[in-house]
């Protein structure tokens, strides 16, 4: 028997104990030895390598996502998931209070807390992936959801706008600002214009009047 074939077969008997757990301690184990394997993997620095299943009311969305999903689009998520089962973790923060901060997935998570036939085939449970920021502050999970969401969704102008205006008072030059949310200067520059802020214009360099 190869070594492979060999800890694969000790880790089957083991993991047959598992049968035996009420179902919240073998979810919570599932969790551990999920987290144990994550340190030895080759993966280890790829969130999506340890999807954890949290209770749906540990997961919280934020109020700064500028993504917006249509009342047909919704249905047809809820469809998505009722028939083929959650293929996207839900992105999420952990927090020092034990919960977690949605980055991307708000919407997953709506269809999956709803009461309902999905709900209770999670036993009230969504798979989540945790991230951390580079600094672990507002700024960077801000950044985190816009750069999730801006490939595929549709973002409304007004919410974007106050992203970056809430960006740049917190003390971000314009080039991290638009480096964090896949930004060039003309569309940054847009943001600020539909800000009407002037302050935001001070460090602005601008052309010369004709005479």
């Amino acid at each position: 028997m190869s070594r492979i074939a060999e800890l694969t077969e000790r880790a089957a008997a083991l993991f047959r104990e598992l049968d035996d757990l009420p179902l919240k301690e073998r979810i919570d184990a599932v969790n551990r030895i999920r987290r144990r394997l994550h340190e030895h993997s080759p993966f280890a620095g790829e969130p999506v390598d340890c999807v954890q299943w949290v209770p749906g009311p540990q997961v919280a969305g934020n109020d700064y996502n500028p993504n917006t999903v249509a009342p047909p689009e919704m249905r047809l998520l809820a469809l998505s998931i009722e028939a083929d089962g959650f293929t996207q973790p839900i992105v999420a923060h952990p927090q020092r209070d034990g919960g977690y901060l949605i980055v991307d997935g708000f919407h997953r998570l709506c269809v999956g807390k709803k009461p309902g036939r999905i709900r209770q085939r999670l036993h009230g449970y969504v798979p989540v992936v945790a991230i951390r920021g580079e600094r672990g502050n507002e700024a960077d999970r801000i950044a985190a959801t816009v750069r999730h969401n801006r490939a595929r969704g549709v973002h409304s102008v007004q919410p974007m706008t106050e992203i970056v205006v809430a960006l740049l008072q917190a003390g971000l030059s314009e080039a991290e600002v638009a480096r964090q949310l896949g930004m060039d200067d003309e569309e940054l520059l847009r943001f600020k214009q539909v800000s009407g802020l002037p302050a935001l214009f001070r460090h602005h360099d601008y052309s010369q009047s004709w005479d």
